[in-house]
């Protein structure tokens, strides 16, 4: 295992929760799954978060992630699973893996392939598909959907075997239909599958990824907690001030509304007068009529009297939540949180419009 970077011990693992389940949006899976299967990285080996430029460009990275709909309440996975995804994909290939990256910002999904590379002895590369948490496998995929003649790999594992509803899972071809796939597995296994998916050489990963997207999940971690010893309101102020954003609203959660929808999370919620969309992750905030944030701006929500970031899958009626927003501009973010087609798909999920903010700042 590499000795260069950062070295990822238990104080980085809780300001990475802490600023991933912020910059999740909503999404991006439950701090406490994620804290589980990280801990038993961070005490397994000397567990290494490595720059991309210390990669050498030939390296093959390959993206790990969990897939599934936060509010389910089936989902299983044991441990062994996420390395179990990385045997699957390196028995029906002759690849050598390099380094591990995350998909995406959030509670879990920061953490994600921090066991797998434990385990293996490998570099978690500082790399994110995307620097916030976005609802579909397409939005992580490093922009490889618009490369015609790339063909994917990924293998997926989960499910509970006392009910029967255990996947293994190894697919091969277009990053569309693959991902579709992968999220029909993860409903048949009750929800919730890990995913090691999309090799890719370091070389393109320096094009399309969100770079430093996971020491900036780190460090927004750390501004928020230290605010947190003086007191909630001030750990708000300090992590808008330092993402660049402001807060929307501070009040009681008045209404909530959630639906299970074809893997996803779909609802709304209301907060003080502002309205609220999600799928999976927040999509919009509008107060009398007005829009004030759209994806892929963050916007979160953070429980006022506990300091806890609120998910959607999290949120409850009767809550006091404040909810913040940043423009996408400060976050680090993949090319595909600009592509209109594929903020498309977030329009028909939510029933508003997201292409036509693309260039409205907050």
């Amino acid at each position: 295992m590499t000795k260069k970077g950062m070295r990822l011990t238990e104080k980085e693992l809780k300001n990475a929760l802490v600023g991933g389940s912020i910059l999740g949006g909503g999404g991006g899976g439950s701090s406490l799954k994620g804290e589980q299967y990280a801990k038993i990285a961070v005490a397994y080996s000397d567990l290494r978060l490595v720059d991309i430029q210390d990669i050498p460009e030939d390296e093959v990275l390959l993206t790990a992630s969990l897939v599934g709909a936060p509010k389910s309440a089936n989902q299983f996975i044991y441990p062994a699973d996420f390395a179990r995804t990385i045997e699957l994909l390196m028995q029906n290939t002759d690849l050598k893996i390099g380094g591990i990256i995350t998909n995406e910002n959030g509670g879990e999904a920061t953490v994600n392939g921090w066991i797998q590379a434990s385990m293996l002895g490998l570099p978690v590369v500082d790399a994110p598909c995307n620097g916030r948490a976005h609802p579909t496998g397409v939005m992580g995929s490093m922009n490889l959907h618009a490369q015609k003649d790339y063909v994917t790999m990924q293998a997926c594992v989960g499910g509970n075997p006392d009910t029967h509803n255990r996947i293994e899972c190894f697919f091969t071809g277009s990053i569309e239909h693959t991902s579709k796939l992968v999220r029909l597995a993860s409903i048949e296994a009750g929800g919730l599958v890990a995913v090691a998916r999309n090799p890719v050489t370091a070389a393109y990963a320096k094009k399309n990824c969100a770079l430093g997207g996971v020491s900036h999940a780190i460090r927004t971690g750390e501004v928020f907690n230290k605010g947190l010893e003086t007191s909630v309101e001030q750990a708000v102020k300090d992590v808008c001030e330092f993402l660049k954003g402001k807060i929307l609203a501070r009040g009681i959660v008045e209404d909530v509304s959630l639906s299970y929808e074809g893997g996803f999370d779909v609802g709304f919620a209301k907060v003080d007068g502002l309205e609220l969309t999600f799928w999976n992750e927040y999509a919009t905030a509008e107060k009398d009529g007005v829009r004030l944030s759209t994806f892929p701006n963050l916007i979160m929500t953070i429980d006022a009297r506990t300091g806890t970031p609120v998910t959607t899958a999290m949120l409850e009626k009767g809550m006091e939540v404040f909810v913040i927003t940043t423009d996408k501009k400060n976050l680090c973010l993949s090319r595909t949180m600009y592509d209109p087609e594929l903020l498309q798909t977030v329009e028909e999920a939510v029933k508003k419009e997201i292409v036509p903010y693309l260039e409205v700042t907050v």
